[in-house]
């Protein structure tokens, strides 16, 4: 069984206030992406999982403690699985990117052992363990109105993307270490957002609150947000999560695609990517 495990987008990110030591209290509009890793599932034979991870970006990643073997515990723990398992992620998702890569293939793995039933007292465990954007990836487009919910978007929109990772790789420890300040909570009326021009309005007079810290410490992405943003037919381009893929929010695929080519002459070590939602 090979499973398709999609990455998310912050279309705005704010930050409330801060919860304890670890975590902040943040809400944002998210959709995920049609960029994926492959997951492939086979029962082990032994009496231990067996993580194995390729492609370009799996060298970054933890051998032993990642989130795909916390899932598979958990699984165990809660008497949902009895079996081992041999998990080999193909990673073709920037990771340290602000994607949330990891928390993806965790909740790939919950949904494909849970066929996708899971109550909100057992996803808050696995939200605990794993982190708290894992929830994000049972939604395709949402509002995370705080760290304990997420208003499901009725209405979905197709929106079109232009991804680009200035191999930078982004510590969210970091990244939240350095908020001194916290924006108003907003009490969002999504019934009458009701159509995509109306939604574009709204991302456009928003914001990513952990974007300034990025472009402080990483001047390249400044530049690669400015650069995005006056391409033809972009509505706005921001910083996903707490980054460092910055992306640009386009009128078409052909305007991205188009988009991509000027600007690949100028980064070509960069890496690229088109997307759009799912």
């Amino acid at each position: 069984m090979i499973l398709k495990s999609f990455s998310k987008i912050n279309l705005s990110l704010t930050v409330n206030n801060r919860l304890n030591r670890k975590l902040h209290n943040i809400q944002s509009f998210f959709c995920l992406i049609n960029l994926f890793d492959q997951i492939k599932i086979t029962k082990s034979k032994g009496e231990k999982d067996i993580i194995k991870f390729k492609g370009k970006f799996s060298k970054f990643i933890k051998k032993k403690k990642n989130s795909v073997f916390i899932a598979l515990k958990i699984l165990r723990e809660q008497n949902l699985i009895t079996d081992y398992y041999s998990v080999s992620i193909n990673k073709k998702i920037p990771v340290f990117a602000g994607l949330g890569g990891g928390s993806s293939n965790a909740a790939c793995i919950i949904k494909y052992f849970t066929k996708k039933k899971i109550n909100k007292n057992l996803l808050r465990v696995f939200d605990k363990k794993i982190g708290s954007d894992l929830k994000l990836f049972f939604y395709n487009q949402g509002f995370l109105k705080n760290l304990e919910e997420i208003i499901n978007l009725k209405k979905k929109y197709n929106l079109f993307f232009l991804l680009v990772y200035p191999n930078v790789r982004s510590s969210t420890k970091y990244v939240y270490s350095k908020v001194k300040s916290y924006s108003k909570k907003s009490n969002y009326n999504l019934n009458k957002i009701n159509n995509k021009n109306k939604f574009i309005k709204l991302l456009i007079n928003s914001n990513n609150d952990l974007q300034s810290i990025v472009e402080k410490k990483y001047l390249i992405i400044r530049k690669l947000l400015k650069e995005i943003k006056h391409k033809k037919g972009c509505y706005f381009s921001r910083m996903t999560g707490s980054g460092s893929v910055c992306y640009g929010v386009f009128t078409s695929e052909k305007t991205a695609k188009a988009a991509l080519s000027s600007i690949r002459l100028k980064y070509p070590k960069f890496w690229f990517s088109i997307a759009k939602t799912i």
